[in-house]
């Protein structure tokens, strides 16, 4: 019995002798499936092929990344808190030197992903710490693809996890989240995004989108919903979902200005 793995959008699922027909996750407007057709790999096959590379963006924040590229190309973040390591978003691969480094720095207290283009492995990355707990929204709930006794469905806007606070933000998936970490950048506050605000290239404003690699882009009461949801917090970065999108400075202002923007180019 093997946990396939989509190779699209890299997606675990439950233990099968055959790949499913289909990912749903795929089918889905919001991601695609490619014009070669659905392909699937497994976590032996991928670790004999990729590693993680990790990178410091700041202190207490780590930065993890499948190389060569895998799947939509996410990063990861491991968050270290005074309450224990978290695990922002995941990767399809775990491989034993990250298994190794994360237990050298006190293991995972909880897994929280902002949304189902990123639940990738994650059973596989809660069940190598001792079945950390994975946090996800209940409004995504049917896109699981692999079950555990692990998952801890929110059901409400917002969860505590130790000093760090998940917010339901919705707007690309009904339940996209994003996390509140105000401890990170000398106090200044940071937040962490994954796909409910995507950082733009010029690293001056966040955008919104339904679906990304499809072009299709929210309506105005999503948007102003995103933007209120993370007005009470105060942070100065943004860590979007890819390399490299992280806005250093003036966060708040710019996700407001951002909502703006948005909301112009729409209304016009």
């Amino acid at each position: 019995m093997t946990c396939f793995i989509c190779a699209a959008c890299g997606t675990q699922f439950d233990e099968n002798i055959e790949p499913p027909r289909t990912c749903p996750i795929c089918e889905d407007d919001r991601q695609f499936v490619p014009q070669s057709g659905q392909q699937w790999t497994d976590m032996t096959t991928l670790r004999a092929t990729h590693c993680i590379v990790w990178k410091e963006e700041a202190k207490g924040i780590h930065s993890l990344q499948i190389s060569p590229d895998f799947g939509i190309g996410q990063r990861a973040f491991l968050i270290e808190t005074p309450e224990g390591n978290i695990l922002w978003d995941c990767l399809s691969l775990i491989d034993e030197a990250s298994k190794a480094r994360i237990v050298a720095m006190g293991g995972l207290s909880a897994v929280a992903i902002s949304h189902p283009h990123f639940y990738a492995s994650m059973i596989e990355w809660s069940a190598a710490f001792g079945n950390a707990p994975i946090h996800i929204h209940a409004d995504d709930g049917r896109w699981v693809q692999r079950t555990s006794a692990a998952l801890r469905p929110l059901t409400g806007e917002s969860l505590e996890i130790g000093p760090a606070t998940m917010i339901r933000c919705g707007g690309h998936f009904e339940g996209s989240a994003v996390l509140h970490c105000p401890w990170l950048e000398d106090r200044r506050g940071a937040l962490f995004v994954g796909d409910t605000m995507q950082v733009t290239m010029d690293r001056r404003y966040v955008s919104f989108m339904r679906s990304y690699p499809n072009l299709v882009p929210l309506n105005a009461k999503a948007v102003k919903a995103i933007a209120q949801a993370v007005r009470p917090y105060r942070f100065e970065a943004i860590y979007g979902a890819f390399p490299g999108r992280t806005i250093e400075n003036d966060g708040n202002r710019i996700v407001e200005r951002s909502a703006e923007r948005y909301l112009e180019a729409i209304a016009s």
